[in-house]
């Protein structure tokens, strides 16, 4: 098999850093996408420890001409593209009607567009060739998508439309280039301590926590796999049950517990620094600062094909309940 090349966007810290650990590891080069160039060089030492050829390309995601350029050096550098993993990602929370709406657009550009923007970059070089994997993240379903992260959210949303949309484009030029969705529950990564928040309290997880290493499993399995989604954890599917059966006791929920779940009772000044616009400085790597409250352990993974087999299962079960009482 052919040396297997990387591109990770949002690859300086997060769950982009610990994707490329992983991926490292399993023996693949690795282009290292971000818009800090010193925590970039720190993953990049990182993998020249595991003798992991690495390019590194300061660059920001939401800039189309400049993505496409850091595609272009990254080939003449390490080779043909055959992995794309999409991590890249900024947010603002708060109450819409308090936000700016150029807070809105910004975050949206880099979340969605950002993503929009390395995917065709990857499907541009990956169909020269006619196969690759291109993999996108998404927010595991939840009881509702919560309150005070609607721009979060809504990117998201555009993300997996985005995505199941590209899937049938590809079957139509005959094309083996794989689209999965990997959909993470929350992850303990640096980003709660640099987004922009406008709720008055630090910003904490909500729901089951798990290390960044995990969702780097998930990744990993995505990319060397044929799936079409990943869900990581049962959670979500607990909560789709409730969000689809009994949506009206979700909202109301949410509505008095949401703002709880997502905040701290630690006051913040309101003018910490935020990645949004620009890099925040600092040594961060993959993990935020929750580690004493992260499940450790790799929780179960639902791929497409139980997904299938459980739609499958329901469908005989209705369909013997439906002879029973019939022949009743």
């Amino acid at each position: 098999m052919p040396q297997q090349v990387a591109v990770i966007t949002g690859a300086g810290a997060g769950i982009g850093r610990a994707t490329a650990r992983t991926l490292g590891r399993a023996g693949c080069d690795v282009a290292l996408l971000g818009r800090n160039r010193d925590r970039l060089n720190d993953a990049a030492a990182e993998l020249r420890e595991l003798n992991v050829r690495t390019h590194i390309v300061c660059v920001d995601v939401a800039d189309a001409k400049a993505v496409d350029q850091a595609a272009e050096e990254i080939e003449e550098t390490l080779g043909a593209i055959t992995l794309w993993i999409n991590c890249a990602g900024a947010s603002v929370t708060g109450q819409v009607a308090a936000l700016d709406p150029d807070e809105i657009r910004r975050a949206t550009e880099v979340t969605y567009l950002g993503t929009v923007n390395g995917t065709r970059s990857a499907l541009a070089r990956m169909r020269r060739r006619g196969h690759g994997t291109i993999v996108n993240l998404d927010r595991l379903a939840s009881l509702r998508p919560p309150p005070l992260q609607a721009v979060e959210n809504g990117a998201r949303a555009a993300v997996r439309a985005f995505s199941e949309s590209i899937r049938p484009e590809i079957l139509h030029d005959g094309d083996r280039i794989n689209i999965v969705l990997v959909h993470l529950p929350s992850i303990n990564t640096p980003r709660f301590s640099w987004t922009r928040n406008h709720t008055g309290k630090r910003l904490k997880p909500m729901g089951p926590v798990y290390e960044p290493e995990i969702a780097a499993e998930a990744i990993c399995r995505a990319a060397f796999g044929r799936e079409r989604d990943i869900w990581v954890g049962l959670s979500g599917v607990r909560n789709w049950a409730l969000a689809t059966f009994l949506p009206g006791l979700s909202d109301r929920w949410l509505s008095g517990k949401g703002y709880a779940k997502q905040m701290e009772k630690t006051p913040v000044a309101g003018n910490e620094p935020d990645d949004l616009y620009d890099t925040v400085p600092g040594a961060y790597a993959a993990h935020g600062r929750f580690d004493m409250i992260t499940r450790k352990s790799m929780p179960l993974l639902l791929t497409s094909r139980h997904a299938q087999l459980a739609t499958v299962t329901g469908l005989m079960g209705i369909i013997m309940l439906a002879l029973r009482r019939r022949r009743d």
